[in-house]
């Protein structure tokens, strides 16, 4: 009997898994840019973003931070606790790039003196938009004990996924982060891949990620599959 599905996100599918305490994430090979707006298929996304998922959530759990991820049960498809998630993305920037680059008229590469958290309202059809602490919890989204914990994690996770892309020679510009509830603690959910971080080739600047489908750079696959490599021969494991 298939397990049913439960949403159908831009790149991932969720299904319910064989009891009440997991479900299933399958990668798919959907590319997606401006909300939606531009689309593709990308024959071999889905098993790349999946193993590169796999492997930053085993180093990220090794080194003490709780993530929903399970195991995978396939190269699509991740078995990971089910979570009630937590209405709003976290963004860590080290340096400024894209929104946060227009949005404040500084060139891209810009050094950061610190590293930025934002906060944005899951909401496709609000266009996903930034949000302050006090408004997230006026509306409830999150308590700021919950918000703290967030933050807390978030810039450990920085610290951690930083060191290990620096021994890669790839710099962590900036990511997106999901976060929800199991058992009532606050566990890293989602993914982690180039669909949701900026990577840069240390040595030349090139970008090995989702920005080459967004501005037509060409080579997306060839840019993940770099990652991917990378990842394997610094054996974060």
């Amino acid at each position: 009997m298939a397990n049913e599905l439960l949403y159908t996100g831009k790149s991932k599918s969720v299904y319910a898994g064989d009891d009440n305490h997991t479900c299933i994430l399958e990668f798919r090979d959907s590319a997606t840019a401006g909300n939606g707006a531009k689309k593709a298929e990308l024959e071999g996304k889905g098993v790349l973003n999946a193993e590169i998922t796999s492997i930053l959530y085993r180093y990220l759990e090794k080194n003490g931070i709780e993530t929903h991820f399970v195991k995978m049960l396939d190269e699509t498809r991740m078995l990971a606790k089910k979570v009630d998630i937590i209405n709003v993305e976290v963004i860590v920037r080290n340096l400024a790039a894209g929104s946060f680059s227009k949005r404040y008229g500084v060139p891209e590469g810009t050094p950061l003196k610190n590293t930025v958290l934002e906060f944005c309202l899951k909401s496709d059809e609000l266009g996903d938009p930034m949000m302050n602490e006090s408004q997230i919890t006026a509306l409830g989204i999150a308590s700021q004990k919950e918000l703290e914990t967030m933050k807390d994690m978030a810039l450990r996770i920085n610290a951690l996924l930083s060191a290990l892309f620096d021994r890669c020679d790839i710099i962590l510009v900036d990511f997106k982060l999901e976060f929800g509830k199991h058992d009532d603690r606050i566990v890293l959910a989602d993914e982690i891949s180039p669909d949701s971080c900026r990577f840069w080739d240390k040595a030349t600047g090139k970008k090995l990620d989702k920005d080459r489908f967004r501005r037509d750079l060409g080579d997306v696959l060839g840019a993940y599959r770099e990652v991917l490599r990378r990842l394997k021969h610094a054996q974060p494991l």
